[in-house]
């Protein structure tokens, strides 16, 4: 049986991350949504996507399916639901469809089921760090156990439960101090965290990633695989092959895969007279209010700013942007803008698609003609976000 993952017309409520990924490939607590179902249930994870990202992402194959709304955030009692469901079952809560189980040897006539199921919902793009803390601790309490870890070098320090700190066999821990009073804290294979950093759970460290020397982390925060991490960072989520390797604050942030913020970046995270924070919404095409009092910088892929930016708060950055210059940029920096305060131009796609191959060779990974593809189609898209801000 495969899983598919399949998004619902809420989509867009998730760019600019999801213009390079599906629903199912955002990430929150320890893995993305589809890494949670495939090692929950053991079984492949497939995505039922927008037609421009399937060329990188496998489509549904298997005979039997169990397509799953990519929103859905697994708990105990939805695990259970999905477990027992039946060829031809519907799962629903309302009107909305949680789960479809399909037989494609032959056909079913559709039962509908109710669901009663305790479900937590992402609904919008800002939940991914408001909930983090839920999906560290639920990750943590069913991935932690299952791996080989290490006995920690006597340098370091542990304040509250010790159960709830897993560092793995291959990770480099030395002279940090660990607070698992507030949540959990996993460090993955072939992380470093390196000396004189402090670290307050929820917290997990993605595989080959790095705390450099001196780094303060406040939970929940989610630093993800081959990522270089240091200063200041607070209930933020860092996709894969992302840096923030030096000085500066980042909170309440999501920064997408490739991105690089230079030295001493600093996010505004709250406002000077406490209220609610907008940020720019795709699906209106306007700025809208999150409801939050804390929210920080939303950066897509590829992005990148140079040292000593400054982002307000609810800043929104696009795929591919290059930021630099005194001051604040604007609150909403569309795709494949290039500039700042002083003003903007369009980043021509064949220059970052140079800078981007450049970038992904330092990992050994390389710029794909289907990922080149998508960003150019994401180029085009957004032309008229450029114009508006131009």
């Amino acid at each position: 049986m495969q899983i598919v993952l399949f998004e619902d017309h809420l989509w867009s409520r998730f760019l600019p991350l999801v213009y390079t990924r599906p629903v199912g490939e955002l990430r929150m607590g320890m893995m993305t949504m589809a890494q949670r179902y495939a090692r929950l249930f053991n079984t492949e994870v497939v995505h039922d996507t927008r037609l421009s990202l399937t060329p990188l992402f496998a489509e549904a194959s298997a005979q039997m399916q169990l397509h799953v709304n990519a929103r859905l955030f697994p708990t105990e009692s939805l695990m259970s639901e999905l477990k027992s469901i039946q060829p031809g079952d519907v799962l629903k809560n309302g009107d909305t469809v949680l789960a479809r189980y399909i037989d494609r040897t032959g056909k079913q006539s559709e039962h509908l089921l109710e669901s009663k199921a305790e479900l937590h919902w992402i609904d919008r793009i800002t939940d991914l760090f408001s909930m983090n803390a839920l999906a560290m601790k639920f990750d943590f309490e069913h991935m932690a156990k299952t791996r080989p870890q290490q006995t920690l070098h006597a340098s370091n320090v542990v304040i509250g439960d010790a159960s709830s700190l897993f560092v793995h066999e291959s990770a480099k821990v030395y002279a940090t101090t660990f607070n698992t009073v507030d949540g959990p804290i996993y460090i993955d294979a072939n992380a470093e965290v390196m000396e004189g950093s402090h670290i307050r759970g929820g917290f997990y460290l993605g595989e080959q990633a790095t705390l450099k020397l001196g780094t303060k982390i406040y939970g929940a925060t989610t630093i993800g695989p081959q990522c270089k991490v240091g200063g200041e960072v607070s209930n933020s989520i860092f996709y894969g092959y992302s840096n923030k390797a030096h000085d500066g604050f980042v909170g309440n942030s999501l920064i997408g895969e490739w991105c690089n913020l230079g030295a001493d970046t600093n996010t505004s995270n709250l406002k000077n007279n406490y209220s609610n924070v907008s940020i720019w919404s795709y699906e209106k095409s306007d700025f809208a209010d999150t409801g939050l009092t804390f929210c920080g910088l939303i950066m897509g892929d590829h992005s990148k700013c140079g040292i000593n930016t400054m982002f307000n708060t609810g800043t929104v950055a696009g795929v591919n942007a290059n930021i630099y210059g005194g001051g604040f940029p604007d609150k909403h920096i569309p795709s494949f803008s290039w500039g700042g305060p002083d003003g903007w131009v369009e980043y021509d796609p064949e220059k970052a698609f140079s800078t981007i191959s450049k970038v992904m060779q330092r990992r050994s990974l390389s710029l794909t003609e289907p990922i080149r593809k998508l960003l150019l189609q994401i180029f085009e898209e957004t032309a008229h976000q450029r114009s508006s801000a131009s």
